[in-house]
């Protein structure tokens, strides 16, 4: 809603006499939301928005432009400011009252600008778009990324705002490697099996969580020694192996992983992470195939 004045003049004979001012309320019929389809993201993750345009007034809206602003924000370290995601190109999609039309144009992006919008009187639009986090998304624990779009247009009296937030994931990530030492051996040699276990999430894996580890060693190993981060495991209490097909299992609630640590470099503004390691260390003879 915008409030105008106005006042009209006469001039006569030198003099100058003024109106009675009016007092006049622009109302707007475009308003806005934005969503993202997930409620969370990680690092070097997609995250898609839909920004819904609605006209609740009797004349058509066309040409306008959205304007996002990238999650861009600033801290004490940095007053210029940081983006925290990347417009993925050609991702942009746009329906008008649920019918697609034909993708609007991308003049910038950053800060993404989307041009060629048109919305119906006593309708709708829809702009669709995927983002990608880059080193500079906050991460750890109550981090997030408030994203901004703002339409603008011919009969726009004041730009239209609408914004998502979208919180750093707060459960485990895991990845894990395997090696082998060494990697040629003789029949009936002794090997070593190593696998880490990494954690990019800001949440540990405890016990109760129940992450199970597996693998079918081929050839088959007679298993001389298990450690789990250095502690010797027993099998039938911390593990179950078949000599017969190589069938390796953890058992329920073994398998922790501590939860990775964020730090945020003074100079550049990048984040990055030390994800959280738990190492599985399994070491046997292979056994004979007669």
């Amino acid at each position: 809603m915008a409030t105008f004045y106005n006042q009209a003049t006469l001039s006569y004979n030198g003099n100058v006499t003024g109106s009675n001012i009016t007092t006049g309320e622009i109302v707007g019929v475009i308003s806005a939301n934005k969503n993202a389809t997930t409620d969370s993201y990680n690092s070097n993750g997609n995250v898609t928005y839909v920004v819904n345009i609605i006209n609740s007034g009797n004349t058509d809206f066309t040409n306008l432009t959205v304007t996002d602003n990238l999650g861009k924000y600033t801290t004490e370290d940095f007053p210029t400011g940081l983006v925290p995601l990347n417009y993925i190109a050609d991702s942009v999609s746009y329906y008008v009252n649920g019918i697609k039309q034909t993708d609007p144009t991308v003049s910038e992006e950053e800060p993404l600008i989307i041009e060629g919008i048109n919305v119906p009187a006593n309708g709708n639009a829809s702009v669709i778009y995927t983002v990608r986090t880059n080193p500079f998304a906050p991460l750890g624990e109550n981090a997030q990324i408030t994203n901004t779009a703002t339409i603008t247009g011919d009969g726009i009296i004041t730009p239209v705002s609408a914004e998502a937030v979208v919180n750093h994931s707060d459960d485990a990530n895991l990845a894990i490697s395997k090696s082998l030492d060494p990697a040629v051996v003789p029949e009936n040699g002794t090997i070593t099996y190593t696998f880490n276990i990494q954690n990019y999430g800001s949440k540990a894996v405890a016990t109760t969580d129940d992450v199970i580890f597996k693998d079918t060693f081929n050839p088959v190993l007679n298993i001389s020694s298990v450690t789990f981060n250095g502690t010797s495991w027993a099998i039938n209490t911390d593990y179950s192996y078949s000599t017969s097909s190589g069938d390796f299992q953890s058992l329920e609630g073994k398998i922790t992983v501590p939860a990775a640590t964020y730090t945020q470099d003074a100079t550049t503004g990048a984040w990055a992470i030390q994800p959280g390691t738990s190492t599985l260390v399994i070491t046997g003879t292979i056994a004979s195939t007669n």
